[in-house]
C-alpha cells in the first residue's frame, strides 16, 4: 500500500518558485530556516528532491486546515 494514500496523511504537494518565493518573502526568512523532512520519507510525493519544498494541508479543529511547509533534505 502506498503510505501517502492513507486517509489519515495530511495533502503533501510541491511547490513551484514562485509560490515558494511568495511564502518566504511574506514570512521574511530563507528556505533553509523552513522545516525539514527526509526525502525517505513514505508520505512525500516520488517526484520530490532534496531541495525542494512540500507544502502539507492539514485539517485542524481550530482554524479547519492547517498549511505547513517542509525542505526536503536527504
Amino acid at each position: 500500500m502506498d503510505a501517502s494514500e492513507h486517509t489519515l496523511v495530511p495533502d503533501h504537494s510541491l511547490m513551484d518558485e514562485e509560490e515558494l518565493q511568495s511564502v518566504l518573502d511574506e514570512y521574511d526568512i530563507k528556505r533553509t530556516d523552513l522545516p525539514k523532512i527526509k526525502r525517505t520519507d513514505p508520505a512525500l510525493p516520488d517526484e520530490a528532491d532534496v531541495g525542494d519544498v512540500v507544502k502539507i494541508v492539514r485539517e485542524s479543529r481550530t482554524t479547519d486546515r492547517a498549511i505547513v511547509y517542509r525542505l526536503v533534505i536527504d
